[in-house]
């Protein structure tokens, strides 16, 4: 990993093509009522500019999908996986029967850049008036608050900003028709922003506890479980598709789950200037008493703990900060201690 690029994340704005997000975009008059029905959040109770993040479930409370909703006044845009986005328009598409809405898969034909750290929304906000954008637009830029979006023509270059802090830091997605992609990139460049690579965005994102889908959450597993219900499910909405499952876990279960996703922190120090450090793989075995308990899901070296962390699933009974496991590393197992969440506390 460089060490120049994370101290750009953890100090300034790093920003990084996002190439593995998908984009839909829903449409016409019954869009938010439409969504309303099938979301854990409240999607009717978004203003325009507003947004929340939430989950697609299955009858039997299992993820299909999690995604940023943003409501941009004339349609509503879904930043998801982009690897599932074209089966989840599909889906959503055959749940329209006599809602006049639409939706569109736009993964294809747009780009984003994500841009993040402290300095993140100043970088983009920059990066707009260098593309001709006016003070007004910049300043709206520099005031988004978590899940705040807006649209804006900058020289010609139409860009929807969309604040979703999807590392666990201060961060937005720029997004900007592929065609553009090019102007917008120079644009950050000129701003401030340091290019950096997938495995920086990958450690700041474990840093900060963040379960990525369908990494850390997948078809199997429950938002409860994933931690994520604080975020993602509203108590107040009318139905949606899963909610019977999840109400039930939490008003009748008290919320317990069999297992629960966790931070391990291994118990060896590493030397993150290393390049020879071992990181468990992912899916490797965490036994306790010498039985096999859970999986790895996602497991980086932090260099500002100089340590080797980890996100995996552990029983309810394991799921306490300070309980001891062990972890396969290279054949052998590896203590580690269930820490809390997030590694590092967020700053901004």
């Amino acid at each position: 990993m460089n060490a120049e690029q994370y101290r750009a994340v953890r100090g300034g704005a790093g920003m990084i093509r996002r190439t593995t997000r998908g984009l839909l975009a829903v449409e016409g008059a019954d869009r938010a009522d439409f969504l309303q029905g099938l979301l854990t959040n409240d999607i009717t109770g978004l203003a325009a500019g507003a947004g929340c993040y939430a989950a697609y479930l299955t009858p039997q409370g299992r993820m299909l999908a999690d995604m940023d909703v943003f409501n941009l006044g004339e349609r509503i845009l879904l930043d998801v996986d982009g690897a599932g986005a074209p089966a989840l328009a599909a889906r959503l598409d055959s749940l329209i029967f006599t809602e006049e809405s639409t939706v569109a898969d736009l993964s294809g034909t747009h780009a984003s850049y994500g841009v993040h750290g402290p300095a993140a929304l100043d970088v983009a906000a920059a990066a707009l008036e260098r593309l001709g954008a006016g003070p007004e637009t910049a300043s709206a830029v520099r005031g988004l608050e978590p899940h705040g979006c807006l649209e804006a023509t900058a020289g010609g270059v139409a860009v929807a900003a969309a604040r979703g802090d999807e590392l666990g830091v201060p961060g937005l997605a720029l997004i900007a028709g592929r065609d553009d992609a090019g102007a917008l990139r120079a644009a950050l460049a000129a701003a401030g922003g340091a290019e950096i690579g997938a495995a920086v965005a990958e450690t700041v994102r474990v840093e900060s506890g963040r379960p990525a889908f369908p990494v850390d959450m997948d078809a199997e597993t429950i938002p409860l479980e994933a931690g994520i219900e604080g975020r993602a499910i509203s108590l107040e909405k009318g139905c949606y598709v899963g909610q019977e499952v999840i109400i039930r876990v939490l008003h009748r279960g008290g919320g317990r789950v069999a297992r629960k996703l966790v931070g391990l922190t291994l118990g060896a120090a590493a030397d993150a200037a290393r390049p020879d450090v071992q990181v468990p793989a992912r899916g490797a075995q965490i036994n306790h008493d010498g039985r096999p308990v859970g999986k790895v899901t996602s497991a980086v070296v932090s260099p500002m703990l100089d340590r080797v962390v980890a996100l995996g699933y552990v029983p309810r009974a394991l799921a306490e900060a300070g309980a001891r496991v062990d972890v396969e590393l290279g054949g052998n197992p590896a203590g580690a201690v269930v820490t809390g969440l997030p590694f590092i506390p967020r700053t901004g």
